[in-house]
């Protein structure tokens, strides 16, 4: 039988067993101290990652799903990858996972349930090691085949206080609320509601404003613009035109995201229709540009980046088979008021 230094020089790829005669520890240490456990201890770590950088060692990802029965990536569930908002996401989600070796498998939804289940059950088959899905809202074959594959999963942009459920994110509908609260205190009565794409989160979005406009007094069913088309500048600069053509008495427009409110600020521009001394605009998610708008636009920041890293460093935890602090992490969400309003 050949030594593994034998095999290393004829195949020319270092092993895993030459990383851990060079840091001079076993190479079960080896493979902890390479998947992050907390057990090993910090200065065996280091000797191993000097091993490692000085001999140029990569880890053999088939080998490994082959023996522990996972693969070494996560599968990743969003809704559309047009959005600036899962870009966001999405890359802090791959800076925080790649760190730690595993590779992101992304699925693309399109808010559709019955697609979000299909490709669940294609990226079952491939043996993720960890699931990242968007949202709390499933249908429930989706639900179930989460369950039983027995694959930890954290649940992202909601919070949910639900036992047993690993989430990161905020309350949509607090977030809604706040937004809506600080239009009526700046005096605007006749408050629109404009959304489009209608899925869960902005329906959350407009559950808080109902809730607000209800407690003042000022609730009317024919201030809700819902559209289920995706959302857009161009969507959103047809609705303005609409809100305004139709139901003059408006004083403020809720964007139910910005790139639809971006999109009625330069429609506004065009129409020669003041904001907001005429009527205010606000929106959702301060996407790129939104302060560069003319006015600025008035918005809710949504911890993105800050969500997908937490997200994938509390998977990686549940991986490891490590405890969580918390099974659910609220970040929370910061009203950013500008000219708009």
């Amino acid at each position: 039988m050949k030594s593994s230094a034998n095999r290393s020089r004829a195949t020319g790829r270092i092993t895993l067993a030459d990383v851990a005669r060079a840091a001079g520890v076993s190479p079960i240490t080896v493979s902890r101290a390479l998947r992050g456990e907390r057990a090993v201890d910090p200065e065996l770590v280091a000797r191993v990652q000097t091993a490692v950088s000085k001999l140029g060692y990569r880890p053999n990802p088939a080998a490994r799903a082959l023996a522990s029965g996972v693969g070494n990536h996560v599968a990743v569930m969003i809704p559309m990858l047009s959005n600036a908002l899962f870009v966001d996401l999405l890359e802090a989600i791959q800076r925080t996972l790649r760190r730690a070796g595993y590779q992101t498998l992304i699925g693309v939804t399109h808010y559709d349930p019955a697609e979000e289940e299909m490709l669940l059950r294609e990226q079952l088959l491939h043996r993720p090691a960890g699931l990242l899905v968007t949202g709390l809202e499933r249908n429930d074959a989706t639900r179930q085949l989460i369950a039983q594959s027995g694959v930890p999963c954290v649940h992202l942009m909601e919070a949910s206080g639900t036992a047993g459920v690993y989430s990161v994110g905020f309350s949509q509908t607090n977030a809604g609320a706040d937004l809506t609260r600080h239009l009526l205190a700046r005096g605007y009565h006749r408050i629109a509601f404009a959304a489009a794409q209608l899925d869960p989160r902005t329906l959350q979005r407009l559950e808080g404003w109902r809730r607000e406009m209800q407690a003042a007094g000022l609730y009317n069913p024919s201030l809700e613009w819902l559209n289920p088309a995706p959302s857009s500048i161009s969507l959103g600069a047809r609705m303005f035109e609409q809100i305004m053509g139709q139901q003059p008495a408006v004083d403020a427009i809720f964007f139910c995201n910005d790139d639809l409110a971006q999109g009625a600020l330069l429609a506004a521009l065009r129409l020669d229709i003041a904001v907001p001394q005429r009527v205010a605009v606000a929106g959702f998610n301060d996407l790129t540009g939104s302060d560069q708008m003319l006015p600025s636009l008035t918005t809710v920041r949504t911890p993105r980046a800050e969500i997908g890293n937490a997200a994938a460093s509390m998977l990686l935890a549940l991986m490891r088979g490590e405890s969580v602090d918390s099974p659910c992490i609220d970040l929370g969400y910061e009203l950013l008021v500008r000219g708009s309003s």
